[in-house]
C-alpha cells in the first residue's frame, strides 16, 4: 500500500516540499507519495481529520496554520508544545502526533551554512508567527544573550516576548528578551547592537502579495551582520540583495527548508534523510 504524506497550507504555490520530499522517498524506493494539500481556513479541520486513517502517514504544516493545528492533533511533542507551533504530523496507532522540526532545522542551517554560533550573541527577529516562535526557542536554547522582536502588529510581538520569557524562566535560560516597534529609529538601533537578524515573515516570497519587497533596506543593516532570510523562493530574495548592498553576510532559507524537511522525513520513515538528494531536487525546482 502506498503511504500518502503531504503539505497543508494556504496558499501553496510557493512550496518546494513535494519536489524534494518525493525525491527522498524515491531515493530509497519507499512506497510514499508526497502531495500538496492546499486548504482554506474553513477546510483545515477536514484536512487534518483525513490524516487519521490509512493510507495517510502524516503531513507537513506551513503558513498560516502552524499554531492552529495544535488544537487539532491528539498529542504534541514536548518541544512543539513549548514553541507553540507544529509543522510536522505523524499518524501513530490511529492518533495524530504533532512535532516541530523548524527549531532544530533552523539551528542546523545556522551553524552548517552560516557558520554562526549563537552563544553569547544578540539577535533581532522580524515577525511573530509560528516561524518566529521556533527560531526564538532555538536561539534561546543555543545560548543567545539578547533577543529583540519586531512585528508590524506590536501586540503579537509582546505576546511572543511573554511566551519566550516564560520558557526561558522554566528552563533557566539567561537572556534579555524585548519587543520594539516597527519604526526606523528603533530598528536601526536594535540592529546596530546585534550580530544576527532573522526574517521570520513571508515578505519577499514569490507568489505572495509582498513579492519583490524587502522587510529591511540596506541603510538599516550594519556591515558584517549575518542576515538570515527564512524565505527561500526566490533564492536571492530582496532582503538578501539589500544585505549584500550593505556589506552584510547573507544566508537564504533553502538550507533550513531542507533540514527541517529532512527531520520530518525521519519522523515518518525512521530512516536517515538523503539531504544531498533533497537539496539538489529543491534547487532544480527553483531554477527550473
Amino acid at each position: 500500500m502506498v503511504n500518502l504524506v503531504g503539505i497543508i497550507g494556504y496558499p501553496l504555490k510557493h512550496s518546494l516540499s513535494p519536489l524534494f520530499q518525493q525525491a527522498a522517498f524515491d531515493h530509497y524506493g519507499l512506497p510514499f507519495r508526497y502531495q500538496a494539500w492546499e486548504a482554506t481556513p474553513k477546510e483545515l479541520g477536514a484536512a487534518i481529520a483525513r490524516l487519521r486513517h490509512p493510507p495517510y502517514r502524516g503531513a507537513n504544516v506551513t503558513i498560516p496554520y502552524k499554531e492552529k493545528v495544535l488544537s487539532l492533533v491528539d498529542e504534541v511533542d514536548g518541544e512543539a508544545k513549548s514553541i507553540g507551533a507544529v509543522n510536522t504530523i505523524l499518524r501513530k496507532d490511529g492518533r495524530l502526533v504533532g512535532y516541530n522540526t523548524d527549531a532544530p532545522g533552523f539551528l542546523w542551517a545556522l551553524r552548517e551554512e552560516g557558520g554562526f554560533d549563537p552563544r553569547g550573541k544578540r539577535a533581532v527577529l522580524l515577525g511573530a508567527g509560528g516561524a518566529a516562535r521556533a527560531v526564538g526557542v532555538a536561539l534561546l536554547g543555543a545560548g543567545i544573550s539578547g533577543l529583540t522582536l519586531c512585528n508590524r502588529t506590536p501586540e503579537r510581538a509582546e505576546a511572543l516576548v511573554s511566551h519566550l520569557t516564560t520558557i526561558a524562566e522554566q528552563r533557566s535560560w539567561s537572556a534579555s528578551i524585548a519587543a520594539i516597534p516597527w519604526e526606523r529609529e528603533h530598528l536601526k538601533d536594535a540592529l546596530s547592537h546585534s550580530h544576527l537578524v532573522v526574517n521570520c515573515t513571508s515578505v519577499g516570497m514569490k507568489h505572495s502579495p509582498t513579492e519583490g519587497r524587502s522587510p529591511l533596506e540596506a541603510v538599516f543593516i550594519p556591515k558584517g551582520i549575518l542576515v538570515y532570510d527564512l524565505v527561500y523562493n526566490p533564492l536571492d530574495t530582496p532582503l538578501l540583495q539589500e544585505a549584500k548592498r550593505a556589506g552584510a553576510r547573507p544566508l537564504g532559507g533553502l538550507s533550513m527548508l531542507i533540514y527541517q524537511g529532512a527531520l520530518s522525513f525521519q519522523i515518518w520513515t525512521g530512516r536517515e534523510a538523503p539531504v544531498a538528494v533533497m537539496m539538489e531536487a529543491a534547487r532544480e525546482g527553483l531554477v527550473g
